[in-house]
């Protein structure tokens, strides 16, 4: 007798539900579909299939495309592209019953990427989420307001209509544990990174380079309830000529340690600051040669407090103290943070703790006038995750990296598009530790480990901290870490000549 097999779809009013485990159908959220003026560096991002183990990427600049990568994120870099040309581009989820594919979405790149200059500003609260309700200012993220549009521009801290990424400090005041918080240009799909984290419910800050979205504004999504709050000390935009306006170029350096309190008293050593305390630190005549001219640094700041510590700030030496904060440490923890801080009064920068700590600062570059040979230029790129640690071994994901080991991470040969003439990177660095970790140092391929550290996590949380990297051999760079801990490398732009 032959056997009769029928196979059934189930047919709902909104379309055809995949065959019982098929992975559900990917939904492409950037670059939209038939967008025109795409960065030449884009990242192509989709939401999570149900279901799904892995995603097959097709990319190509006919309709008939080839498959160009399988991996298991949803995030693909595709670039360097061509400028002003269509490309089509769809994702197949995949999973050991079967796959399910995306609709076939388009977008044209643009021209050349302008490479962009810093204008520092006197630091400026943008944001407080604990305000009155506004634009600016409450509710807090939350339930319907878990993601919300900053319309940076509208803020009183004089950012003009062609700023196209924004230098932040991001605090959360949560009400909770918080997950993550993410923050990236409007008008984008959300990225598959994060830009902080709480998970014991503290307050936390961090340094972000945002690139501008539509009508200059930034989207923020928490995970869980929090206030926020957002400063800012510079943007970049494109060169000009502007008799009221400055803009610098980056030049980047080996990292290297500015001072340290906890080292014999000196200009750049102890004794520790106390409560309520100012101190002025002129960084050319550190021992980390950075020139006069510098007209902006940037830096690591780091406490190691004796207690309680409402916030330190940062700011240039000659200007009355601003109403911002650079980091906080209420629960006495050793915390460091980015800063790009502009230059005060002979090249000095002031910084001011409302209690007793040591204060670290480690510098890995300083803006300055254009025009020298190695004169750098921020290019954005949508936020994107260079390396996880925490997915299947390969060059951008595990191992989890052992105690006292150094792993090298080769940038422009991973799946974010950035272009072998990177100079350095714009990073946010996050660690998972097994335990506690005494510190993570990130620096150039090549060159001899310095003598600095780029976050901390003694209690063994997880921390993030934002890392300008200079390239190195290759365009590596190299994470070293004192214990076990998983690492997560994003990057949000580059600089270049």
């Amino acid at each position: 007798m032959r056997k009769t097999w029928r196979f059934v779809l189930l047919v709902a009013a909104f379309g055809v539900y995949p065959a019982l485990g098929q992975p559900e159908v990917p939904i492409l959220t950037s670059p939209t579909n038939t967008t025109t003026g795409v960065s030449t560096s884009p990242a192509l991002t989709w939401d999570a299939a149900d279901g799904a183990t892995s995603y097959d990427v097709y990319f190509g600049t006919l309709a008939s495309l080839p498959i160009v990568a399988t991996i298991t994120g949803t995030s693909y870099g595709p670039g360097p592209l061509n400028q002003n040309s269509i490309y089509y581009w769809k994702v197949v989820a995949r999973n050991s019953g079967g796959t399910s594919s995306s609709a076939l979405w388009s977008f044209t790149t643009g021209g050349p990427a302008a490479g962009l200059q810093f204008v520092p500003l006197t630091p400026c609260r943008v944001v407080d989420t604990r305000n009155a309700d506004g634009v600016l200012g409450g509710p807090a993220l939350a339930g319907i307001h878990a993601t919300r549009t900053f319309a940076i521009r509208q803020s009183p801290c004089a950012i003009p209509a062609d700023a196209q990424a924004y230098s932040l400090n991001v605090t959360v005041v949560p009400s909770g544990p918080l997950s993550y918080l993410t923050l990236w240009p409007s008008g984008q799909g959300k990225p598959l990174v994060s830009t902080l984290n709480s998970f014991g419910g503290t307050v936390v800050a961090n340094a972000a380079i945002v690139p501008a979205g539509t009508g200059g504004s930034v989207d923020i999504f928490a995970s869980d309830p929090t206030q926020l709050i957002l400063d800012i000390n510079g943007y970049f935009a494109a060169p000009t000529v502007n008799p009221t306006r400055i803009s610098y170029s980056f030049y980047p350096k080996t990292p290297c340690r500015v001072a340290d309190t906890r080292g014999a008293t000196g200009q750049f050593g102890g004794p520790g600051m106390q409560g309520n305390d100012s101190r002025d630190f002129p960084i050319p005549l550190s021992s980390c040669s950075v020139p006069a001219a510098a007209m902006a640094y940037s830096l690591n700041a780091t406490v190691v407090p004796a207690g309680y510590l409402g916030y330190l700030t940062t700011w240039p030496t000659g200007q009355p103290r601003p109403q911002v904060s650079t980091l906080n440490s209420w629960q006495g923890k050793i915390v460091a943070n980015a800063a790009i801080v502009p230059a005060g009064t002979n090249e000095s920068i002031s910084v001011f703790v409302t209690n007793p700590t040591n204060v670290i600062l480690d510098i890995n570059g300083y803006f300055g006038l254009p025009g020298s040979p190695n004169a750098l230029s921020l290019y954005t790129v949508a936020p994107c995750r260079v390396a996880d640690t925490r997915n299947a071994s390969g060059s951008f994901g595990g191992p989890i990296m052992g105690a006292g080991t150094t792993r090298q991470f080769v940038i422009p040969a991973s799946a974010c598009g950035i272009p072998a003439t990177a100079a350095g990177y714009s990073l946010n660095v996050t660690v998972v530790p097994a335990g506690p970790l005494y510190y993570l140092t990130a620096w150039p391929a090549g060159v001899s480990q310095p003598g600095v550290s780029t976050l901390n996590s003694f209690d063994g949380s997880v921390v993030a901290n934002a890392a300008v990297v200079p390239a190195g051999t290759g365009g590596a760079i190299n994470v070293f870490v004192t214990n076990q801990t998983h690492v997560i490398l994003d990057i949000n732009g580059y600089f270049a000549p």
